[in-house]
């Protein structure tokens, strides 16, 4: 949304993620008039509403090969939807399906993996905190071993 115009000037359809600092550099956009891609820079960013991003007006938008500073960021296509999440001890964990931002600074701050029914009674999501994160590579991200649980025990302290 523009704040000079008021309307809608594109469609943010996909992040751009730095892996190797878990930073929403910026959006892929459609361009609403002439249906080009062009890139939103998070910083050229004033607002988060419902309706999506607020910036001052259409000429934030950048041609991708303009961005000399972000052109191995762009060339890497990192996603994090559906990457595999395994501990540092090769146990599988799930996939990540949701990740929770600072809109601040654009950091991913926590990762939400799904696990398999067999890990999980409810099916929910496993929040993993970005400081538990050991590794990030193209195929997985691997995070510090998950703490277990111990049974409790039914019975009086003396």
């Amino acid at each position: 949304m523009s704040l000079r115009t008021g309307q809608p000037v594109a469609t943010a359809v996909e992040p751009i993620i730095n892996p190797n600092n878990l930073k929403i550099e910026g959006f892929y956009c459609t361009d609403k008039f002439s249906k080009d891609e062009l890139v939103l820079l998070y910083q050229d960013i004033r607002d988060v509403i419902a309706q999506g991003f607020v910036v001052d007006d259409h000429a934030v938008l950048v041609e991708a090969h303009e961005l000399v500073r972000l052109k191995d960021v762009m060339k890497l296509g990192f996603t994090l939807i559906g990457k595999p999440v395994v501990t540092v001890g090769k146990e599988r964990v799930g996939k990540v399906n949701d990740y929770a931002t600072e809109m601040e600074t654009m950091y991913i701050q926590k990762l939400y993996v799904g696990q398999s029914v067999l890990k999980s009674f409810s099916g929910g999501s496993l929040g993993v905190d970005r400081t538990q994160i050991n590794e990030i590579t193209d195929k997985k991200i691997i995070i510090n071993e998950l703490l277990k649980g111990t049974p409790a025990r039914a019975g009086a302290v003396a």
